[in-house]
């Protein structure tokens, strides 16, 4: 009650000071006099302090946030801001081979003062060119920038990157830099072209460690996965920026060797910024991933449990990986093994040696040695997955092989896919091997075989992982740089900076700009093996010819003063026309040369060179308007 009494003592008081307007109070103290307070002056409120009130300051905060992060994202994606715009310096990359086609992989990547080559490869000939067993690049332009080349790099051993070495260092010679592998597979061709002293211009490198070459380029080799042992990629380092080239590759994370591609390091040249990625097409149109090489090794075991006679794993010879895997199983099961085919012993001493693999060699035995063991007994690795009909698989099959002959209880193993242009060989070796009663696995067996190239999404990967402000899109048909070059826009590149190139075009690529500057000569000299020497165009073109048109050979006297023939000429014709029409097609080349004396020019009849040209058209004339074909036609022509 007292609290209540106390507040009410206080309001009636509060009410009261209110009520007095006497300036002195009962006590007889002064007040000072009311001063009423200046109003203050309106100043604008702070709009973000008001949305704060409200609530918004904090969505404001989170839309500068987004957009920092916004920024981040695009530098991170496009980091060409730390390519050097004031540069005058300029790159220029002439493929040479490998676009366009699969196989004869070789680019010349050049400064204002030196050039380096990556890669000389072969390519194998289509069912026209008669006679020919390779066909290696044109060398026409390295003869023209012979003084700039200061070096060779190598990528990996396959063929196609290394097989026409031998034939480009019997004309002209450079250090040659790569991983230990393909410059021992290289050696081993130089020393079958009595080359062994070029050997001396091999330098190995290692892995990560950047190398000056030249005055101008600084080269590292990044360690990629593929079909072959020890691939790389190449970031080679100018004034002008750096250039990526990938080589073959896949991404295998799970690899025979324990040696993924090596991500990190193409991501460290990502994040500094790289002028122009060269990428392999060769799988572009595969969506996914390609799978790991493992995926073979328990079809092998399978395989290998259900056979009960002996197995054959045919392969490319340089596909260590594979080798090794069908040997591996082989030894659980107590098989020896058998390697037969010259290239497939000396790429696994090669691999056994360098220390690549390894195998007990007392597992090993030769080809005369297979019928003392057992038939379960015995692994035979060989070559012939090509169905090349001088392989070691095909001679087997045929019965023509010195030792083995294919049996009915033999389990064929073909694992890999044909090449393209090899579908019709690979098809005849099976029907080959089906006909002697062996079981065969192939492209429909599965897990058999897998790629050695990446699908989409591992170029996808590299693509996201380098980064590039220029994208060439290198190796396969045109179709799969085409392919690639979408993937490439895709994932971030400017269309205007993705570029599909042929052989010979050269590329001139800077900070500011990438164009076309010129062709340069390129295509293919053909190779005949057995010889080791090259076949000159037209040979080849009188083969293609004979082949398919035929030949016409004339031999006739003529006399000069009566213009008429001496005697009956000799006709002789082949693949024209059928045994049986011989004579009768004699007979149209007699009228036909009678009628054409008699009308020939008499000054005609001097030049011996002249008049065979002219006979040459008109025999030509009647054989295309009659029987449909433009054969050869050799006369000889003897005038009296």
């Amino acid at each position: 009650m007292e609290e209540i009494n106390k507040e009410e003592q206080i309001v009636v008081s509060n009410e009261a000071n209110q009520n007095d307007t006497n300036p002195q109070n009962t006590e007889g103290e002064v007040k000072k006099p009311f001063k009423k307070r200046k109003p203050k002056p309106k100043t604008p409120r702070d709009p973000q302090a008001l949305q704060q009130t409200k609530g918004e300051g904090w969505i404001t905060d989170l839309k500068k946030a987004y957009l920092v992060n916004e920024k981040i994202h695009r530098d991170r994606l496009n980091p060409h801001y730390k390519l050097n715009l004031n540069t005058t310096a300029k790159l220029k990359i002439t493929p040479l081979g490998g676009l366009g086609e699969i196989g004869g992989n070789m680019m010349v990547i050049e400064t204002e003062n030196e050039a380096i080559i990556v890669d000389v490869g072969m390519s194998f000939p289509d069912e026209n060119m008669h006679g020919v067993d390779i066909l290696i690049p044109d060398f026409t332009y390295i003869r023209e920038i012979k003084e700039k080349i200061v070096a060779i790099i190598i990528t990996h051993g396959h063929e196609d990157h290394i097989g026409a070495m031998p034939y480009l260092f019997k004309e002209m010679q450079f250090p040659v830099y790569g991983t230990s592998l393909p410059l021992e597979m290289i050696g081993s061709k130089f020393d079958e072209h009595k080359m062994r002293e070029h050997r001396g211009y091999f330098r190995a490198i290692q892995k990560r460690t950047p190398i000056k070459i030249g005055n101008e380029f600084e080269v590292e080799w990044m360690h990629v996965t593929h079909s072959i042992i020890d691939s790389s990629c190449i970031a080679v380092k100018t004034a002008a920026g750096t250039m990526i080239h990938t080589g073959d590759f896949k991404i295998d994370h799970t690899p025979i060797d324990g040696f993924p591609t090596d991500l990190h390091r193409l991501a460290h040249y990502g994040e500094e910024g790289v002028l122009v990625l060269t990428s392999d097409s060769t799988n572009s149109h595969a969506p996914g991933f390609t799978r790991t090489e493992k995926t073979v090794g328990p079809t092998f075991d399978r395989i290998f449990q259900n056979a009960k006679g002996r197995v054959l794993m045919s392969t490319f010879s340089s596909n260590i990986h594979r080798v090794s895997q069908a040997i591996e199983k082989a030894l659980n099961y107590n098989r020896k093994i058998c390697v037969i085919g010259r290239s497939m012993e000396k790429n696994l001493e090669i691999a056994m040696n360098l220390g690549y693999i390894k195998f007990p060699k007392d597992q090993f035995i030769e080809a005369h040695e297979v019928n003392k063991y057992n038939d379960n007994e015995v692994l035979i690795v060989t070559t012939g997955s090509q169905g090349e009909s001088m392989s070691a698989l095909y001679r087997m099959a045929i019965h023509e092989h010195r030792h083995i002959k294919i049996k009915p209880d033999d389990q064929i193993i073909l694992s890999a896919k044909a090449i393209p242009g090899n579908e019709g060989s690979v098809s005849g070796i099976i029907n080959h091997l089906l006909k002697a009663g062996a079981k065969v696995a192939y492209q429909d067996y599965p897990d058999i075989h897998v790629s050695g190239h990446a699908a989409q999404e591992e170029q996808k990967l590299m693509l996201r992982l380098v980064k590039p402000k220029f994208f060439l899109p290198v190796h396969g048909e045109y179709n799969h740089a085409l392919k690639h070059g979408q993937t490439g826009i895709d994932c971030g590149v400017l269309e205007r900076n993705v570029y599909i190139m042929s052989d010979g075009e050269q590329i001139e690529v800077s900070p500011k700009y990438i164009k076309k500057v010129k062709t340069v000569k390129t295509g293919k000299v053909y190779i005949d093996n057995q010889l080791n020497h090259k076949i000159s165009d037209d040979v080849i073109l009188d083969r293609q010819t004979m082949a398919n048109e035929g030949v016409v050979m004339i031999v006739a006297q003529i006399n000069e003063d009566d213009r008429t023939l001496s005697q009956r000429p000799k006709v002789t014709s082949f693949g024209l026309v059928s045994d049986k029409q011989d004579k009768f097609f004699s007979k149209e080349i007699e009228d036909l040369l009678t009628v054409f004396l008699e009308n020939i020019k008499p000054g005609i009849l001097k030049n011996n060179r002249i008049l065979e040209d002219e006979l040459r058209k008109v025999v030509r004339k009647h054989c295309t308007r009659k029987y449909k074909k433009y054969p050869m036609i050799v006369p000889t022509i003897f005038v009296q």
